[in-house]
């Protein structure tokens, strides 16, 4: 007699819920993700440099950011109660989510036909006065995750596991509390660079020799991926010890988030090895 030490997989989750269970966030990010087409077609048109790049690349990284984030919502509403996911409440406000995602896509992307910054703008008024408005947007998409992961704290049907359940819950809900501190100190201040910065990292755009604030900013709106992610290689690995390791795992990420925050305020570069 033999005996197998593979345990059977759990089955791929069914994509095609997305359009039942969140079909307005998942309407937008096939929106976000067919928009990159024209976005890069003005980038290879428009000749124009702005502050030694293309002034398409930033909305080209927005919608790429904003899509994976309302793809990620859509695929985690499954998890809400369907009682919250079908009420009016959180149509009504998943709407305004959505407004607040288009309208931020839409000032990018008119700040870049004029060639200027969209961000921390004090040449012309009426950006200077945008980005307020933006600013409050950015906390209203923001707060999508909170309110998401609150719900699915609060779902005991049983369709997760407990860890399961805590660790998206808890990256969900440590996406908002993370993210809103480290970008609204970003938007109070004068730019992203904490020093003069030279050289930056290929790709990401992260100083190299200074303190860059929008690498905590990155990490903390990725809560909602590698907190879930901890949570299902627990589960799978170590059941036994999954919500500890669960609570372990949210609080070293919130420590890196914290970390690299403080880092960049004292001016020095993230990972200052690399370039």
């Amino acid at each position: 007699m033999t005996l197998s030490l593979a345990t059977p997989a759990a089955p791929f989750p069914d994509l095609r819920r997305l359009w039942t269970d969140a079909p307005a966030l998942t309407t937008l990010t096939v929106v976000l993700i067919l928009a990159l087409i024209p976005l890069y077609g003005a980038m290879a048109l428009d000749a124009r440099v702005f502050q030694g790049d293309s002034p398409w690349l930033k909305p080209i990284k927005f919608h790429y950011a904003l899509a994976i984030y309302a793809g990620s919502l859509a695929f985690f509403a499954r998890y809400m109660p369907t009682g919250t996911r079908a009420g009016r409440p959180w149509r009504w406000f998943t709407a305004s989510v959505v407004f607040a995602i288009l309208a931020e896509c839409v000032w990018l992307s008119g700040a870049a036909m004029l060639n200027t910054a969209s961000h921390f703008n004090t040449d012309i008024p009426f950006l200077t006065a945008v980005y307020q408005v933006m600013g409050a947007f950015a906390v209203l998409l923001t707060s999508a995750s909170l309110v998401m992961g609150i719900s699915i704290w609060r779902n005991r049907d049983g369709a997760l596991s407990p860890a399961l359940r805590q660790g998206v819950a808890l990256g969900l809900i440590l996406t908002f509390a993370l993210t809103i501190p480290v970008a609204g100190y970003l938007s109070a201040s004068d730019g992203h660079f904490v020093g003069d910065s030279t050289r930056q990292m290929w790709l990401m755009g992260w100083s190299r020799d200074a303190g860059d604030l929008r690498v905590a900013h990155f990490l903390a709106t990725h809560a909602l991926h590698f907190v879930p992610l901890a949570a299902l290689l627990a589960a799978r690995l170590f059941p036994a010890q999954a919500l500890r390791l669960v609570w372990l795992s949210a609080a070293v990420f919130a420590a890196l988030v914290i970390g690299t925050f403080a880092q960049a305020l004292q001016g020095r570069p993230f990972l200052p090895f690399i370039g």
